[in-house]
């Protein structure tokens, strides 16, 4: 049954992180593309970094999340690729990631701070740039409670079956896998 929900939180990061992609480059678009009679900065043209790192993580979580449910719905087996150790070290990585941009993009402050560009969210949703923004932190947000919930699931999974380097599908036969090796054939002759 767990392994269900793990599927079915992959295919919830997977749909994130294609919102968070299609907000990051209609922001990336918008910044990129401005009139020079913008009111936003002047209508001098720039790029926020933090959107750029969403982007990235949100591309790279695409790929990760399909491959992942791919791996635990077909029960694929791979000596290292394909164990929950590689799975947490992954998850870490993208716990990371995902909480570095939320949070920055979340940060509020004084204009002269370098990660600071859009202030308070809150006070000027009558404007689109704005819900675009709130929308992308709300989804960066979203994502990195995902990737934590997986890691989470996935790590008291493989302490309590003491799988960390058994394939992340979880459900296996020792006698019956071939990822085994010499543990399946020791089995077996005894």
């Amino acid at each position: 049954m767990i392994h269900f929900v793990r599927i079915f939180l992959y295919c919830f990061l997977f749909i994130f992180s294609v919102i968070l992609m299609a907000l990051c480059a209609v922001r990336l678009h918008y910044t990129l593309h401005m009139s020079p009679d913008d009111p936003l900065n002047g209508g001098i043209r720039f790029y926020d970094h933090i959107v750029v790192e969403l982007l990235v993580t949100s591309i790279i979580t695409l790929f990760w999340s399909t491959f992942i449910a791919r791996t635990i719905h077909g029960r694929h087996e791979h000596r290292h690729m394909n164990t929950f150790t590689a799975e947490l070290v992954g998850l870490f990585i993208f716990f990371l990631l995902w909480l570095v941009g939320a949070a920055v993009a979340t940060h509020t402050g004084n204009p002269p701070d370098m990660y600071v560009k859009w202030g308070n969210l809150s006070s000027c949703w009558a404007y689109s740039t704005c819900k675009i923004l709130t929308a992308l932190v709300a989804f960066a947000w979203l994502g990195w409670l995902l990737v934590l919930a997986l890691f989470v699931m996935s790590l008291l999974f493989a302490i309590a079956n003491k799988a960390f380097h058994d394939p992340m599908h979880g459900r296996w036969d020792r006698r019956a896998t071939n990822y085994g090796g010499d543990l399946s054939m020791r089995n077996i002759v005894r």
